[in-house]
Protein backbone atom coordinates (compact mmCIF):
# COMPACT_ATOMS: atom_id res chain seq x y z
CA UNK A 1 0.00 0.00 0.00
CA UNK A 2 1.49 3.30 -1.10
CA UNK A 3 1.38 6.09 1.49
CA UNK A 4 1.91 9.60 0.15
CA UNK A 5 2.81 12.35 2.61
CA UNK A 6 2.82 16.10 1.95
CA UNK A 7 5.87 17.85 3.37
CA UNK A 8 5.62 21.63 3.88
CA UNK A 9 8.80 22.47 5.79
CA UNK A 10 12.23 21.23 6.76
CA UNK A 11 11.11 20.01 10.19
CA UNK A 12 8.47 17.75 8.59
CA UNK A 13 11.04 16.44 6.09
CA UNK A 14 13.51 15.64 8.88
CA UNK A 15 10.93 13.26 10.37
CA UNK A 16 11.52 11.08 7.29
CA UNK A 17 15.08 11.83 6.18
CA UNK A 18 17.60 14.68 6.01
CA UNK A 19 17.27 17.06 3.06
CA UNK A 20 20.75 16.12 1.83
CA UNK A 21 19.74 12.46 1.71
CA UNK A 22 16.58 13.27 -0.27
CA UNK A 23 18.64 15.34 -2.70
CA UNK A 24 21.00 12.41 -3.24
CA UNK A 25 18.02 10.04 -3.64
CA UNK A 26 16.44 12.31 -6.27
CA UNK A 27 19.79 12.80 -8.01
CA UNK A 28 20.18 9.02 -8.38
CA UNK A 29 16.57 8.18 -9.23
CA UNK A 30 16.10 10.90 -11.84
CA UNK A 31 18.56 8.90 -13.94
CA UNK A 32 19.92 10.76 -16.98
CA UNK A 33 17.41 13.59 -16.44
CA UNK A 34 18.98 14.57 -13.12
CA UNK A 35 20.46 17.77 -11.80
CA UNK A 36 23.23 18.23 -9.27
CA UNK A 37 22.19 17.60 -5.65
CA UNK A 38 22.92 21.28 -4.92
CA UNK A 39 20.35 22.37 -7.53
CA UNK A 40 17.80 19.93 -6.16
CA UNK A 41 18.43 21.31 -2.67
CA UNK A 42 17.77 24.85 -3.91
CA UNK A 43 14.38 23.77 -5.26
CA UNK A 44 13.50 22.25 -1.89
CA UNK A 45 14.64 25.41 -0.07
CA UNK A 46 12.41 27.42 -2.44
CA UNK A 47 9.46 25.11 -1.72
CA UNK A 48 9.91 25.65 2.01
CA UNK A 49 10.43 29.44 1.75
CA UNK A 50 7.96 31.63 3.68
CA UNK A 51 8.78 34.63 1.43
CA UNK A 52 5.84 36.10 -0.52
CA UNK A 53 5.69 34.70 -4.05
CA UNK A 54 7.69 31.61 -3.11
CA UNK A 55 6.73 28.29 -1.53
CA UNK A 56 5.49 24.91 -2.58
CA UNK A 57 5.61 21.44 -1.14
CA UNK A 58 7.15 17.99 -1.38
CA UNK A 59 5.39 14.66 -1.66
CA UNK A 60 7.04 11.48 -0.42
CA UNK A 61 5.63 8.10 -1.42
CA UNK A 62 6.47 5.11 0.76
CA UNK A 63 5.92 1.40 0.26
CA UNK A 64 6.21 0.04 3.77
CA UNK A 65 9.45 1.67 4.97
CA UNK A 66 10.98 2.18 1.52
CA UNK A 67 11.00 5.57 -0.19
CA UNK A 68 9.30 4.68 -3.46
CA UNK A 69 8.90 8.14 -4.98
CA UNK A 70 9.28 11.85 -4.40
CA UNK A 71 8.04 15.08 -5.95
CA UNK A 72 9.13 18.71 -5.54
CA UNK A 73 6.58 21.42 -6.42
CA UNK A 74 7.50 25.12 -6.44
CA UNK A 75 4.95 27.94 -6.40
CA UNK A 76 5.71 30.42 -9.18
CA UNK A 77 4.09 33.47 -7.65
CA UNK A 78 2.95 34.41 -11.16
CA UNK A 79 -0.76 33.51 -11.19
CA UNK A 80 -2.70 34.86 -14.14
CA UNK A 81 0.03 34.72 -16.75
CA UNK A 82 2.14 31.67 -15.85
CA UNK A 83 0.88 28.50 -14.13
CA UNK A 84 0.85 28.92 -10.37
CA UNK A 85 3.00 25.82 -9.81
CA UNK A 86 6.07 24.25 -11.36
CA UNK A 87 6.55 20.53 -10.89
CA UNK A 88 10.32 20.66 -10.59
CA UNK A 89 11.22 17.04 -9.82
CA UNK A 90 9.44 13.71 -9.72
CA UNK A 91 11.19 10.38 -9.42
CA UNK A 92 10.23 6.80 -8.66
CA UNK A 93 12.69 4.24 -7.35
CA UNK A 94 13.39 1.74 -10.21
CA UNK A 95 12.35 -1.09 -7.86
CA UNK A 96 8.81 0.36 -7.81
CA UNK A 97 8.43 1.60 -11.39
CA UNK A 98 5.53 0.30 -13.44
CA UNK A 99 3.28 -0.03 -10.38
CA UNK A 100 1.36 3.25 -10.76
CA UNK A 101 3.26 5.12 -8.06
CA UNK A 102 4.19 7.99 -10.38
CA UNK A 103 0.52 8.35 -11.32
CA UNK A 104 -0.50 8.38 -7.65
CA UNK A 105 2.10 11.03 -6.80
CA UNK A 106 1.04 13.30 -9.67
CA UNK A 107 -2.64 12.88 -8.78
CA UNK A 108 -1.88 13.84 -5.17
CA UNK A 109 0.09 16.85 -6.45
CA UNK A 110 -2.93 17.97 -8.50
CA UNK A 111 -5.15 17.65 -5.41
CA UNK A 112 -2.66 19.55 -3.24
CA UNK A 113 -1.56 22.36 -5.55
CA UNK A 114 -3.48 25.61 -5.73
CA UNK A 115 -3.96 26.40 -9.43
CA UNK A 116 -2.38 25.14 -12.64
CA UNK A 117 0.77 23.03 -12.81
CA UNK A 118 3.54 23.23 -15.42
CA UNK A 119 6.57 21.01 -15.89
CA UNK A 120 9.54 20.83 -18.20
CA UNK A 121 10.22 17.48 -19.82
CA UNK A 122 12.86 16.50 -22.33
CA UNK A 123 11.57 15.07 -25.59
CA UNK A 124 13.26 11.69 -25.04
CA UNK A 125 12.03 11.24 -21.45
CA UNK A 126 9.81 8.12 -21.33
CA UNK A 127 7.83 9.74 -18.48
CA UNK A 128 6.36 12.16 -21.06
CA UNK A 129 3.78 9.45 -21.87
CA UNK A 130 2.67 9.41 -18.23
CA UNK A 131 2.41 13.21 -18.15
CA UNK A 132 0.20 13.19 -21.26
CA UNK A 133 -2.03 10.49 -19.76
CA UNK A 134 -2.34 12.64 -16.62
CA UNK A 135 -3.64 15.55 -18.70
CA UNK A 136 -0.53 17.64 -19.34
CA UNK A 137 -0.48 19.26 -22.77
CA UNK A 138 2.46 20.62 -24.71
CA UNK A 139 1.64 24.32 -24.95
CA UNK A 140 5.02 25.84 -25.84
CA UNK A 141 8.51 24.80 -26.83
CA UNK A 142 10.96 26.18 -24.31
CA UNK A 143 13.91 28.07 -25.71
CA UNK A 144 16.85 29.24 -23.63
CA UNK A 145 19.65 31.72 -24.05
CA UNK A 146 22.58 31.16 -21.75
CA UNK A 147 24.72 34.13 -20.77
CA UNK A 148 28.41 33.32 -20.91
CA UNK A 149 30.21 33.92 -17.66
Amino acid sequence: MTKITKISNKAELELFLPQEELCQWLHLNLDKFTDAPEAISKSIDYAFSPEPGKGGFLLLAHEDNDLAGALVMNATGMAGYVPENLLVYIAVNPKFRGQGIGTQIIQKAFETAQGAVALHVEYDNPAARLYKRMGFISKYAEMRWQKEM
